[in-house]
């Protein structure tokens, strides 16, 4: 399994657009090797009034809009909700974007930074969360399709440290 293109651009993307963020949930887990398959991108973002302004100036130039809302009205983000500590569940021109303002409470970018790093994925660097984080997260959220995937990620956690010892 690998990263689907439409997940590629959008990190593109938002490297590009110099956006501080850390990758998470199940476009993370596949960048580590987890065979898995995911629809969507799920991204925690540095919330500096800096980094909230350029995330939220990127997610209105692509026409980000909440895709869960039942009426259908394509309310887009705001910069209250990229400040708070909740998730935007967001489709964009350039595909689906999970924004998690925290991964858990009180457990934000700044939290999450020492158990990222960085990786080259065609040509740009991308954040990523570690892959036992992102089992501790999986296992917080406990919703049924995460609790369905945990096998998969401690699997390959055990193939990676049994390679390295």
């Amino acid at each position: 399994m690998s990263l689907a293109d439409e997940t590629r651009g959008l990190l593109r993307s938002l490297v590009d657009a110099g956006i501080e963020f850390v990758v998470v949930g199940g476009s993370g887990a596949l960048m580590h090797g987890v065979p898995i398959v995911t629809f969507d991108l799920d991204i925690v973002h540095r919330r500096t009034p800096e980094n909230v302004e350029r995330l939220l100036s990127w997610l209105l130039a692509h026409g980000a809009y909440h895709r869960l809302d039942l009426a259908n009205r394509r309310l887009p983000p705001s910069g209250d909700a990229l400040r708070g500590s909740g998730h935007l569940n967001l489709q964009l021109d350039l595909g689906k974007l999970d924004v998690l303002c925290t991964l858990a409470p009180d457990v934000g970018y700044d939290e999450l930074f020492p158990h990222s790093t960085l990786v080259e994925l065609d040509g740009c660097r991308v954040r990523l969360l570690d892959l036992e984080k992102i089992i501790e997260a999986k296992a917080y959220a406990n919703r049924p399709k995460d609790r369905a995937v945990l096998p998969l990620l401690l699997a390959t956690l055990d193939e990676q440290r049994g390679r390295k010892g």
